[in-house]
């Protein structure tokens, strides 16, 4: 027998609260298998004892725990070449031309999962703009989810995951073996700084030059989606770039921000500056 329609609905009003996370009807065997798999990690022998436990002591530590079991952390490196592409040819020369008076560069990676976004833009601003080396640049990764950020942080890798687009010669230079898995060497772990941050709760990131935030606002309602593009509209510098995923886009939900095709795929900069009412 699987989740009953009343314990769906308890499970999707938390998680929609808490995180803004959009939990359709038909989404219960997702609800259900996650449970699951937090049950057993949490002793607890079925879903509906976690449930019932999450009834009993709704705003304990569980309910964090459910909340974060129900956030998607797929990622692999460089994730849809095109966006690396549009970084590497067009993006990041830009703003290296318009920030040359400074030389300061801030990039925020919201939804780091566990950290191949960040590490692989990391890679791609060693090999292939040395210039930036005696530039200040400042990575920001940000996540929900404590635990995909500590093992963001920690930089440890299974051989199935470092196969998942990253290529070997890069491999060999900036990890090292570590058993059977790999470890991210210094050299670009110190770039990143990984901090817990929920995007529909107090934004505590730094103004940016750069922004890429995929494949995070499909789950939201247009109502989340408004409030977020706001708050980006906010902190994104004049002539920044937003990247979002290829299925998203700020089309008909906040028109203050325009499109630039760069290379193969669209970016996003804003029409008002920062401090602006939309």
């Amino acid at each position: 027998m699987g989740i009953s329609p009343a314990d769906f609905d308890f499970v999707r009003a938390i998680v929609r609260t808490d995180s803004a996370i959009v939990l359709e009807p038909g989404k219960e065997y997702l609800v259900e298998s996650r449970l699951l798999s937090l049950a057993r990690a949490e002793g607890a022998g079925s879903v509906d004892a976690v449930i019932d436990a999450l009834r009993q002591r709704p705003t304990g530590e569980l309910r964090y725990k459910v909340v974060e079991a129900m956030t998607t952390n797929e990622t692999s490196f460089f994730r849809d070449i095109t966006p690396f592409d549009a970084l590497r040819l067009h993006i990041i020369p830009d703003l290296m031309s318009r920030r040359a008076d400074r030389q300061q560069l801030r990039i925020w990676c919201g939804a780091a999962s566990t950290g191949q976004e960040p590490y692989s833009l990391a890679m791609l601003l060693r090999e292939h703009f040395p210039a930036l080396h005696s530039w200040r640049v400042t990575i920001t990764a940000t996540d929900l989810s404590r635990t995909v950020l500590a093992k963001a942080r920690a930089g440890r890798f299974s051989q199935l995951e470092v196969n998942r687009g990253l290529p070997a010669p890069l491999l060999v230079k900036y990890f090292e073996r570590e058993g059977v898995a790999w470890r991210v060497k210094p050299v670009l772990r110190d770039m990143i700084a990984f901090r817990e941050m929920n995007l529909v709760g107090p934004w505590t990131v730094p103004d940016a030059d750069l922004i890429l935030l995929r494949n995070v606002l499909i789950y939201f309602d247009v109502a989340t989606k408004r409030q977020i593009l706001g708050n980006l509209r906010r902190i994104l510098s004049p002539n920044g770039y937003l990247l979002l995923g290829s299925a998203e886009s700020t089309m008909n939900i906040d028109d203050t921000f325009r499109r630039v095709l760069v290379g193969r795929m669209t970016s996003y900069q804003p029409l008002t500056t920062r401090g602006q009412a939309a």
